[in-house]
């Protein structure tokens, strides 16, 4: 079982990643293999719109990391997207990334059947991450992926994708922060249970 995070923040190593990274960390303890791939350390060029990619399952652009970024995905079983929530929506490196992938669906599904989650964070409470989440999980139906969310019928009541926040609160009349996201335990939580929901559905789905 292969499970791959791909991170959109500008700022890699930071909040996101460190989501990102508890996510493939309880992974790993159920057996699979992990990788987290950092857009910022990626050459991804714009997209040209030359619809080549309506004809065959290749993009024209042949000179930067997107092909070798696609064969990491298509090796996979689970991917798991990650982006902090910019004006209610994904970053303009998560976009750019979504858009490159045209050729993984316009002719055919390549990645159909793969299992798939969404992690966002942002400062705030209800800043956004609702819209984060939804725009990443309906990129990933569109390309045929099975899309799991962190509900967990024994524990804390959670929802869709991981929607992190490092506000602790109001304290003397003053937001309280977390420090980083991974201090805030119903991330890490929501975390954990995306995880674990991803492992079993790729289970489900290898046995079938």
């Amino acid at each position: 079982m292969k499970i791959i995070a791909i991170n959109g923040s500008h700022r890699k190593g930071k909040n996101t990643a460190a989501l990102l990274n508890t996510v493939l960390e309880e992974a790993a303890t159920l057996g699979a293999e992990t990788e987290l791939l950092e857009l910022t350390d990626y050459n991804i060029k714009l997209c040209l719109s030359c619809n080549k990619c309506l004809g065959k399952t290749q993009c024209s652009i042949t000179d930067d990391d997107m092909a070798g970024i696609g064969e990491k995905m298509l090796a996979a079983d689970g991917i798991v997207l990650g982006s902090p929530v910019y004006w209610a929506n994904v970053t303009t490196l998560m976009k750019n990334f979504m858009d490159r992938t045209r050729y993984m669906h316009a002719v055919k599904n390549m990645l159909s059947g793969k299992v798939g989650a969404a992690v966002t964070n942002a400062g705030l409470m209800h800043g956004g991450q609702e819209w984060t989440v939804q725009i990443m999980e309906y990129f990933m139906q569109a390309q045929g992926l099975h899309v799991v969310d962190t509900r967990d019928q024994n524990g804390p009541i959670l929802d869709s994708g991981v929607h992190g926040s490092l506000m602790a609160g109001i304290k003397d009349g003053k937001v309280a922060w977390w420090r980083s996201a991974v201090d805030n335990e119903l991330n890490v939580t929501a975390c954990k249970q995306l995880a674990r929901n991803m492992s079993k559905l790729i289970t489900q789905l290898s046995t079938k």
